[in-house]
């Protein structure tokens, strides 16, 4: 009900009104995009390569993840099927990159608006050149599930190489350029409107899901799934919103004829702080041998994946336990740095109470963080290997649309939005106050 009224009171603002409305005009582009089809893709070939009836393995492999994400813009062979994937992986590279590189580190902390900007550049052409990489690979699967129209062209598989290829680039970039025209002049994240938007259109699939189960006689499992999925939403909106807080106390200063401080705040640390990020890194490791053994079907290797690591498994499930726990620390280590926020508080004449300052405040939140990430990391691993345990205790559904995956992104973006929303309202409501 609160996000209702929130929506309501935007839609009263005029200039709200019209971020909304471009929001959803981007999404609407998107969507029209996700379902043109490229040239020479035979997309009924391609549907069936990816749905297994060719005897393909897809749904346990990164492509299948990756279809997921794109909301089945990658097994139609549609303009948009590489969606904002090339986005997210150059985003992540970079800022892996500002860490390893002192001049990116510097650039990024020291460069100001102008920095900003270059990093964005360097961005957007990691992003062109990733997209060029997975652009060709998904020619080579094409080629290899002969999903290709075939023409008698007598040697132009050169050009329609280059125009599949040319055709995904291109659309990888469109999606690129409205993710960041939503940031500008929309509501919300760009990337995370567009993987929102991706993943709900999956919702047929759901509703689709549920129609068959009551045609074939297992109609209890409609509220089992109904109570699952409201579940896992209620407990996501718990987590996301939970955080720890720590006291601090500021000491009163005088600067000239003003006295500063002298008052208690604290330091929120969330929970859930790297949200969905651990899960796709995750997804991206433990799908690769699946990936790599399609290429190789008859081989031994393949044997092994489909016998020991496949999505039903104990050893594919405990191993994305693990790596999604291992994955939320990594993530923090090069989101949270605790010397600077304790030297920030010092300098600001803070302190924790009963801490001293400097290394032992940094000491302390330090300790804090992990205990609380501890907790945030064993919720991201339920939720992410919830789906495999529930197809394991009841066969035939694996390929329901209710990954933990999906529900977090979309319940961590509906928030994430909302909030800005209501940010924003606060903003004009304060100006209107101060008139």
């Amino acid at each position: 009900m609160g996000i209702l009224e929130t929506l309501k009171n935007a839609w009263k603002a005029q200039d709200l009104r019209k971020k909304i409305l471009y929001t959803l005009f981007i999404i609407l582009v998107f969507r029209i995009g996700s379902n043109i089809p490229v040239p020479f893709i035979n997309a009924d070939t391609l549907a069936a390569f990816f749905n297994g009836s060719t005897g393909s393995n897809v749904g346990e492999t990164l492509l299948g993840y990756l279809n997921m994400l794109s909301g089945s813009a990658l097994s139609s062979g549609t303009v948009f099927a590489l969606t904002i994937q090339p986005y997210i992986n150059a985003s992540i590279i970079i800022q892996l990159l500002t860490i390893a590189i002192p001049a990116l580190e510097r650039l990024q902390r020291d460069g100001g608006e102008e920095g900003r900007k270059k990093i964005s550049q360097i961005t957007r052409w990691v992003t062109v050149a990733i997209g060029i990489l997975q652009g060709l690979g998904f020619y080579m699967i094409l080629k290899n599930a002969n999903a290709l129209k075939t023409y008698d062209n007598g040697g132009y598989d050169f050009l329609v190489a280059f125009t599949v290829v040319a055709v995904l680039v291109a659309g990888s970039c469109l999606v690129m350029w409205l993710g960041e025209s939503v940031n500008e002049n929309g509501i919300g994240n760009g990337i995370s409107i567009i993987l929102f938007a991706s993943i709900v259109s999956r919702g047929i699939d759901f509703v689709m899901y549920l129609g068959v189960e009551i045609v074939s006689g297992r109609w209890y499992m409609v509220p089992i799934v109904l109570v699952l999925a409201v579940a896992m939403v209620v407990a996501i909106v718990f987590m996301d919103t939970a955080e720890r807080r720590v006291p601090i106390q500021y000491a009163k200063r005088q600067v000239g004829r003003r006295v500063y401080g002298g008052q208690n705040t604290h330091l929120p640390i969330k929970v859930c702080m790297a949200g969905v990020m651990p899960i796709i890194f995750t997804f991206a490791i433990v799908n690769l041998p699946a990936t790599i053994a399609a290429f190789f079907p008859n081989s031994g290797f393949a044997s092994g994946v489909k016998n020991y690591f496949s999505q039903t498994t104990p050893l594919y499930m405990i191993v994305t336990f693990l790596l999604i726990i291992a994955f939320n620390y990594f993530y923090l280590s090069i989101q949270y740095n605790t010397v600077e926020i304790a030297n920030n508080i010092k300098s600001n004449g803070g302190t924790i109470p009963g801490i001293r300052p400097g290394k032992p405040t940094s000491d302390f939140i330090h300790k804090t963080v992990n205990r609380v990430t501890l907790s945030g990391a064993l919720f991201l691993g339920v939720i992410a290997v919830l789906p495999y345990i529930f197809g394991v205790i009841f066969p035939g559904s694996s390929n329901l649309a209710l990954g933990g995956t999906s529900v977090m992104i979309l319940v961590s973006v509906a928030l994430e939005t909302v909030k800005q929303l209501e940010s924003q309202m606060i903003m004009r409501n304060y100006k209107g106050f101060l008139e």
